[in-house]
């Protein structure tokens, strides 16, 4: 069993949401990427996401804008990024999901980044702007390293298109609960509780929403539908806001364990397709 895998029937004995955390590489540095990963892991986050910086983050708002330029000015790379996950899969068993764009990829060629990626410790990657209808030769390499590919569905994806993405995908489907790029907007989350009841319909695979919550009561509400609760935007303000100083673990730890006693399993209630 795969450790995404692993990870949310774990999930289901225990009851209560998977709590997934992004960290943008290099920010605010790789060295301190990898200690946060394990604060957060302490903390009690499930799945860590890292997000390979990119130049021109068309889903990202300026929080992880910012991030991302920070990264890429101290010379952050895909390739010193899998390198990290390398040392850091040294610690730590925690489920990593590389999290990004495709240039970066397509620069270092599909099936290098897979081989490298998988032979690294990476567990699944997610590629924001690769339409599913164009990521068969990159998915094709990772279901042969071994890895997960992790796919996006958004409130405006029709059922027929839902239905083909949830058909290819594997680990979880991600859904998007905005209509606009992270840390910008509040979720309507009665319409995505509807929304993600519609994507159980097309799938049994768990659904993880991110995209814009960032507090313990939204993490709560998100968890009694959803199979997991993403927070990234307001972890990269946090990180912005502490940088290297000394309170930045402490601040993060504190965050990361509301949200997941938010979470708690007395708080949630499933139903999936066929119930």
């Amino acid at each position: 069993m795969r450790r995404i895998e692993k990870t949310f029937a774990g999930r289901r004995e225990k009851g209560g949401a998977a709590l997934v955390a992004y960290l943008t590489a290099g920010d605010p540095s790789l060295d301190e990427t990898q200690e946060l990963v394990l604060t957060a892991e302490r903390a009690g986050a499930d799945i860590v996401e890292i997000g390979v910086p990119f130049s021109d983050p068309t889903a990202d708002g300026p929080i992880l804008q910012a991030a991302f330029q920070r990264a890429l000015g101290r010379g952050v790379t895909l390739a010193s990024i899998i390198d990290m996950v390398a040392r850091l899969r040294t610690r730590t068993d925690i489920p990593v999901v590389l999290f990004g764009y495709y240039n970066p990829i397509f620069r270092m060629g599909d099936e290098r980044f897979a081989a490298a990626a998988a032979a690294a410790g990476a567990d699944g990657v997610l590629v924001v702007d690769l339409p599913h209808e164009e990521a068969a030769v990159l998915r094709h390499q990772t279901d042969r390293a071994g890895m997960d590919f992790i796919s996006l569905v958004t409130p405006t994806t029709p059922d027929e298109r839902l239905r083909t993405i949830a058909e290819k995908a594997s680990g979880f489907l991600y859904y998007v609960s905005i209509t606009g790029v992270t840390g910008t907007a509040k979720p309507d989350l009665p319409s995505v509780e509807r929304d993600v009841a519609r994507v159980r319909r097309s799938s049994r695979l768990p659904v993880a929403v991110g995209f814009g919550i960032s507090d313990p009561a939204q993490a709560s509400r998100v968890s009694r539908f959803a199979d997991a609760v993403v927070v990234g935007s307001a972890i990269a303000r946090l990180i912005e806001e502490h940088g290297r100083g000394e309170g930045l673990h402490e601040t993060l730890a504190a965050y990361l364990r509301s949200l997941k006693e938010a979470i708690a399993p007395s708080t949630r209630v499933l139903s999936r397709p066929g119930d």
